[in-house]
């Protein structure tokens, strides 16, 4: 019997071959280089080369062009390369979401329980937050993100409470990049809207996504803090509005807030007080908006 090979995610539909086949030349040999200098503790480019196996011209260029991403370092005075910073960052990345996921799990469940809603875990990214986990509710209608799905900050219970917390210069950074687009008629997509609802999200501790995204689904949301206090995504529960009434905020919000706070507890992070009184957030308000305009 002839069967017909399935496709496998995150290739190209015109490609089927073996992952041999697709192989980069250029990125294989410069990620086995980024390998070799990261197991020494300072490698002559002869070194690298030799172990390698490829000409010194060539693995010159491979070096130079990680240099140029901040992936090895290279120090004059020796003439040896290193490792660089930025391959730090995105291992601290890969660990700081790996143990994020991993132990809120546990919370998220019973958040979902309390409220008998979708429980959510997402991270900030650049321009947007990716929801990376989800507890359903058993209730046959039910709000569902597939790990990976990306939403919005401004458009966002969990986006708009890191939001609150961030620098009026950082706010306007991120919003001048990715815009404020319109997606229901709830979505608040005037900078002056958007202000004052985050300087009530920084008081309270906690935000609400009214049909802001999508029509007839509401969310509550509390920012994660790392060790340094700074928002690096958030937990959430969403639910259809017929269950998730604007009665029934004044006792998620507290949940979902309390909720954040262990998560970052656990993940050894410093919560970040929700308000330092009503002047300094008014304040902000002004910040923020004068941050956005060019």
């Amino acid at each position: 019997m002839e069967t017909t090979e399935k496709r496998q995610r995150g290739r190209p539909r015109a490609f089927n071959g073996p992952a041999e086949a697709a192989s980069v030349q250029s990125l294989d040999r410069a990620l086995r280089i980024l390998a070799i200098v990261a197991e020494g503790s300072g490698l002559s480019l002869s070194e690298i080369a030799a172990s390698s196996g490829l000409a010194a011209s060539t693995t010159y260029r491979m070096l130079t062009t990680l240099q140029n991403h901040g992936m090895v370092e290279f120090e004059s005075t020796d003439q040896l390369w290193s490792i660089g910073v930025e391959t730090y960052r995105m291992g601290a990345a890969f660990l700081r979401r790996r143990k994020l996921v991993d132990r809120a799990r546990i919370v998220m469940q019973e958040l979902m329980e309390k409220t008998g809603e979708t429980a959510n875990l997402g991270v900030a990214e650049d321009d947007c937050v990716v929801f990376v986990s989800q507890v359903e509710t058993h209730q046959a209608i039910r709000a569902f993100f597939r790990p990976g799905t990306r939403s919005s900050f401004h458009a966002s219970g969990i986006g708009k409470a890191v939001l609150a917390h961030l620098e009026p210069e950082r706010v306007g950074a991120i919003l001048r990049k990715a815009g404020l687009e319109r997606f229901t008629e709830n979505t608040l997509s005037d900078i002056s809207a958007l202000a004052h609802d985050l300087v009530r999200i920084k008081l309270r501790g906690w935000s609400v996504d009214d049909e802001e995204r999508h029509p007839g689904m509401r969310c509550v949301a509390a920012a994660i803090f790392n060790e340094f206090g700074e928002p690096i995504g958030g937990v959430s529960v969403s639910g259809p509005t017929v269950r998730v009434t604007q009665e029934r905020l004044a006792e998620i919000g507290p949940l979902v807030r309390e909720a954040a706070t262990e998560i970052t507890r656990m993940i050894g992070g410093l919560s970040n007080p929700s308000s330092q009184g009503s002047a300094d957030a008014s304040g902000s308000l002004f910040d923020i908006t004068a941050a956005r305009s060019p």
